[in-house]
């Protein structure tokens, strides 16, 4: 199997799908959001679910038998060895308000080990892949993470949770002290842009907790594959599947330690 043509195949469909969101981004309805679950902030649009339905389409002649798992119900076994993760808009909130962050994030794996991965950031029209054992590029630039040592040379990122207020406090914990340690933290709204981000070197670390496996499939293995590292909040490999993601350079483990010492 040639993983890269298959991964340059979802380059090419997640610029086709990526022209749709970006029209529809133009003349969006606000009248047609939809919420998910409890709370105001887990949004969903008639765009999400479209764009689901067009990239399944497409993967099904991609790598025909594999299966699915998608952030708006795209659920299948398949026949082969292989499963598409997909978000088929990451930054759903940004993309209702009008906020120019927002993605296309589309993760291959093999029993549950991720083999390819594109994050496509819309409105800048930049496609970030990679397939294992290849590296990660940007278009068609290879792309590796900074070279920063110290987290007092760092900028970072995060998000914030749906639901698990009760871990709130420990959470803005650790916020606190990287404020007062790194350059600072920016929090875009889109996991799969912060990963791709930290991939090519415009900040040196991620974290976060609460995420899918569709929000961090893609974008871990290309940050991986740019060099960088990605564990859970304990260091080990349950990221995907586990909620808890932290992702860096060379300052990944000084973020380890920082995270812990509250976390716990």
């Amino acid at each position: 199997m040639n993983l890269s043509e298959i991964k340059n195949n979802v380059v090419d469909l997640c610029r086709e799908v990526g022209d749709f969101i970006q029209t529809e981004s133009k003349n969006f309805d606000k009248n047609r959001i939809e919420l998910k679950g409890e709370g105001f902030n887990n949004l969903v649009s008639y765009v999400d679910k479209e764009s689901e339905k067009k990239i399944v389409k497409a993967l099904t002649k991609i790598l025909p038998g594999s299966g699915f798992l998608g952030e708006e119900g795209a659920s299948a076994d398949g026949t082969n060895d292989y499963r598409w993760i997909i978000d088929p808009l990451d930054g759903t909130t940004n993309f209702t308000h009008g906020l120019p962050i927002f993605a296309i994030s589309i993760g291959l794996v093999k029993h549950n080990e991720i083999v390819a991965g594109v994050v496509y950031d819309i409105t800048r029209a930049d496609a970030y892949h990679a397939s294992k054992e290849n590296p990660a590029f940007c278009n068609n630039t290879e792309i590796h993470v900074s070279k920063a040592q110290t987290l007092s040379e760092s900028l970072l990122a995060t998000g914030f949770p749906y639901y698990h207020f009760d871990k709130r406090e420990a959470y803005l914990d650790i916020i606190k002290t990287f404020l007062d340690k790194t350059h600072g933290i920016r929090r875009l709204g889109s996991a799969a842009i912060d990963l791709a981000y930290v991939a090519c070197g415009r900040m040196e670390g991620f974290f976060e907790y609460n995420l899918n496996a569709w929000d961090v499939a893609a974008g871990a293995l290309i940050v991986q594959q740019a060099g960088g590292k990605v564990t859970d909040f304990s260091g080990g490999d349950n990221f995907l599947f586990g909620g808890e993601l932290v992702a860096g350079c060379d300052v990944h483990s000084q973020m380890l330690d920082i995270i812990n010492t509250s976390w716990k």
